[in-house]
Parts: structure tokens; C-alpha cells; sequence
């Protein structure tokens, strides 16, 4: 099997040139003036990266990686950073940013882009034991985040995470089965030149080592794979999509999984992909194109209370609810997430997931599978949601997860839920829970039989097992 190599090769330190004149401190300087930006924390840190660099077109390619991946490692170590950054000379952000790019180029590529005092303060910090600061500068988590993962992990465990959480995330791709093998996959990206091997997991998972333009390649033009984490791709075979069925996106956002599950159906029943914004469902469509799949419908709505959902009610096979959340499984990808969200944000997300829950609930028919998902790793956006719903919903029940990967062969148990974490799996930290509807008895004379023949009391099921009557038509494009 292959297997993608660690990459342990340091981009050199990107300079600017103008009129064949080094300018020493150039890339220090822009570097500082996006982290501050960044620190404000107006939005989303790739915004506001992405829009300096469309604000100043004359840094090269070389230089815009080097920058990005300084102030992102400010942000993934901000407590570590702050606490070394007592010391030393000139602005906050000065020295903030100094230390991510050292982390970033190494300190010998850095001194000659900054004065000897500089350069004297960097030596003097490389030579510090991390092991000797304090705790919450070792965990670089928000003290209310950190108290939260406390309650479930071991300090060693939390350790562990939360070093996990401060390294970037590998590049997973998924193949599109519809156009390509994984192993025709991994045959274009080997012809390319970039090392890359199976995942460890995920059937279809490719990881690729370092972070090449893979979206720049033929294969992903013609739709050969999608950049998909590994544990994104699990999620999508808990909902266990098959040939010919009816099944529901219910947040489909730009239709990453939406993809997933198509292919998966082998562009055959009907899926309906569901979002509360135009954006993110005008982004599918050029992917939908690319992919080869006929069977995507993709439908906007303006809640979790739209007609246009009624008007499905209990006539789905599958619908995957992968909730509006924190984001705090993403924060090697967004380690931003953990200084813009705060304990009033989770209160304002948990009844709205409960609520975008019970509605999907609706669509599914009797026998049908509900996956509800979130990329956090808060129990309170998780294990909370699940259990608060199965205690007011008698007509589902929790189906292990493990049970469910184990019938499509795939090796991995984290027991009744889907639970992943990156310093155990390797990918984002996921959750998902596969909730069955309990299918309606028989009526009238067999239902009668049955209850007989099985010794058991038949209880009249709520109201909201059976399907709707009121239309036929499944068509709500």
C-alpha cells in the first residue's frame, strides 16, 4: 500500500525584490500588519487572509504561503506565543508574529530579515523548555473550551489533543467512484509528481503529503476527486446511501457530502440537497457539473420550518444532518474558531441544532435512518442534542455506529457514536449518532396476528411515523 511521507522540508524564507535590490523585513512587515487584522477578529481568519492578499497583488506565490502559515500558527499557539512574547522589544503583534515564523522557516532563515536585537530575543527563546511553561500556554485552548474537554479526558489525553490541535491538518482527497478508482487516483497524482497513499480508513481516501495544488491537476478538473477529510468521509458512510433511494441533505452547505453520498447512490433515486443559502448552494452546482452525478437536487430554503420540507414528510429513506456548529473539531484547519466563539455563541447553537433536528426528523419515513453530525467536539452540541431528542422522539432509536461501519467493512469502533478524534484518528475531530425511525405496525386483523403470535401489547405509535398522505409529489426543486 502506499503511504504519504511526512514532510519535513521547510519552505525557504521568501523575500520581495525591487529593482534587484533586497528589501530586508518586507515579508515581516506585511506578515504583521495581516496578524493584526487577523486579531480583531472581525471574521473569519481565511477571509481576511484571502482579501489581504487580493489587496496586495505584488506578494508572490511563495511569500503569500509563508504568511499564511505564520499567522495561522500564531493563532493555533496564541496563548504560547503571548506568554513568550512578554519579553522582547517592539509591537505585540511584532513579536507574535516573529515566533510564528520562526515556527514557520526556522530561526536561521529568519535572522537576516530582522535587527540583531531581534535575532538575539529569537536565540533566547529557542532555547526555552516547552515542557517548563505553563499549562494553559502549553494548551493554547480558551479556558472555558479547555475546562469542557476536561470533563471528559485524562490530563495526559487532554495534552494530547490539545498538542494535535496545534499542527495543521494532512490533505485528504476523496476519489469520485462515479469517474475514477482510488487507485487511478493515486496513478494521476504519482504522474504528477506528488507523494500520496491510501488513507487508513475511509475506502475511498486518499492523504496526500504536504499541501501541493492538487486542485491545479486534470484529474481534479475532470472530477477524479474532491478535497474531503477523512473523517468527513466516514460520516458519509454511516448514512449508508444506496442504489435508488430517496435521501435528504438536510444542511448541504457546498455540497462536499452531498457529492460523497451521490456517488455513493451511483447518480441513481433522488437527493436533495437543502441549505438556507444561495451562496453555498451556487457553489455545488459547478461541482455537481464536474462530478457526473444527475440524481442532485439541490433546494433553498428558509428554515428548518419550510413548506417545502412538509411537503416530504415521511418519505425519505436517509437524510444526514450535519448541524451548524461550533467548528471546534476544524481547529487545526480554522484555529481561529477557538478565540471567535464563545460559551454565549454555544447557547445560541444548541436549540437551534435541536431544532434543525427534530424537523429533518420529519422527512423520515418508517425503517429510514437519521445520521445527526457535527463537526465539534463539545458534548453539548453532541451527546446532549442526541440524548434530548431520543428522550421526546419514542419512534427512533440509536443504532451503534460501529455496527453500521462494521456492515460496509470498514474497521474502526468508537462504539454508539461516531466519535473522532485528531491525536487518536488523524482527522478533524467529527461526531455523528444514527438515529432509525421505529417502522409503524400493521393494522386491522394481521397487525392483530402478529401482536398474538409475538405475545406483546400493541401501543398506538405517535402521530408523526406515519407518512404524510396529504401529496404524492416529491418534486420541491
Amino acid at each position: 500500500m502506499r503511504r504519504a511521507g511526512d514532510r519535513t522540508s521547510k519552505p525557504t524564507p521568501a523575500t520581495r525584490t525591487e529593482g534587484g535590490t533586497r528589501v530586508h523585513g518586507f515579508l515581516v512587515g506585511q506578515a504583521e500588519t495581516l496578524l493584526a487584522e487577523v486579531l480583531e477578529f472581525k471574521g473569519p481568519a481565511d477571509a481576511t487572509t484571502s482579501r489581504f492578499f487580493r489587496e496586495h497583488p505584488k506578494l508572490g506565490h511563495a511569500e503569500r504561503g509563508v504568511i499564511a502559515e505564520a499567522v495561522f500558527a500564531v493563532l493555533r499557539r496564541r496563548n504560547e506565543f503571548s506568554h513568550l512574547a512578554e519579553s522582547g522589544s517592539g509591537s505585540p503583534a511584532r513579536r507574535l508574529i516573529l515566533l510564528g515564523l520562526m515556527q514557520t522557516i526556522g530561526r536561521k532563515a529568519l535572522v537576516p530579515l530582522v535587527s540583531p536585537a531581534e535575532a538575539e530575543w529569537l536565540e533566547r527563546i529557542a532555547k526555552i523548555d516547552p515542557a517548563s511553561l505553563p499549562a494553559r500556554a502549553r494548551t493554547n485552548l480558551p479556558e472555558w473550551i479547555e475546562k469542557r474537554l476536561a470533563a471528559r479526558f485524562e490530563p495526559e489525553a487532554l495534552a494530547q489533543l490539545a498538542a494535535a490541535l496545534n499542527y495543521s491538518a494532512p490533505l485528504d482527497l476523496r476519489a469520485n467512484t462515479i469517474k475514477a478508482t482510488r487507485e487511478q487516483v493515486l496513478d494521476s497524482l504519482e504522474a504528477a509528481g506528488i507523494e500520496a497513499g491510501e488513507t487508513p480508513l475511509a475506502p475511498n481516501g486518499v492523504r496526500v503529503a504536504g499541501k501541493p495544488p492538487v486542485n491545479r491537476l486534470n484529474a481534479f478538473e475532470e472530477g477524479w476527486f474532491e478535497v474531503q477529510d477523512e473523517g468527513s468521509q466516514l460520516l458519509c458512510h454511516l448514512v449508508g446511501a444506496k442504489r435508488g433511494e430517496m435521501i435528504v441533505d438536510f444542511c448541504a452547505g457546498a455540497g462536499g457530502k452531498t457529492l460523497a453520498l451521490g456517488a455513493m447512490m451511483r447518480s441513481t433515486g433522488r437527493l436533495y440537497a437543502f441549505d438556507v443559502s444561495d451562496r453555498r448552494l451556487a457553489k455545488l452546482k459547478p461541482r455537481m457539473a464536474k462530478s457526473g452525478l444527475s440524481n442532485v437536487h439541490p433546494v433553498l430554503i428558509d428554515s428548518e420550518h419550510d413548506p417545502k420540507i412538509k411537503r416530504l414528510a415521511g418519505k425519505i429513506d436517509r437524510v444526514l444532518v450535519d448541524a451548524p456548529c461550533s467548528g471546534l473539531g476544524t481547529l487545526r484547519r480554522n484555529p481561529d474558531l477557538k478565540w471567535r466563539q464563545t460559551p454565549a455563541s454555544l447557547d445560541e447553537l444548541t436549540p437551534k441544532q435541536a431544532s434543525i433536528l427534530a424537523n429533518a426528523a420529519r422527512l423520515v419515513k418508517p425503517g429510514g435512518r437519521l445520521v445527526y453530525a457535527t463537526c465539534s467536539i463539545l458534548e453539548a452540541e453532541n451527546e446532549a442534542i442526541v440524548n434530548a431528542f431520543l428522550a421526546t422522539h419514542g419512534d427512533f432509536k440509536l443504532v451503534p455506529a460501529s455496527s453500521v461501519l462494521a456492515a460496509q467493512k470498514i474497521g474502526l469502533d468508537t462504539g454508539d457514536y461516531l466519535s473522532l478524534w485528531p491525536h487518536i484518528h488523524g482527522t478533524d475531530g467529527f461526531f455523528a449518532a444514527v438515529l432509525e425511525r421505529v417502522k409503524a405496525p400493521a393494522k386491522g386483523a394481521k397487525a392483530e396476528e402478529a401482536a398474538e403470535a409475538d405475545d406483546v401489547e400493541i401501543e398506538e405509535l405517535p402521530d408523526s411515523v406515519v407518512p404524510d398522505p396529504e401529496d404524492d409529489e416529491t418534486d420541491v426543486d
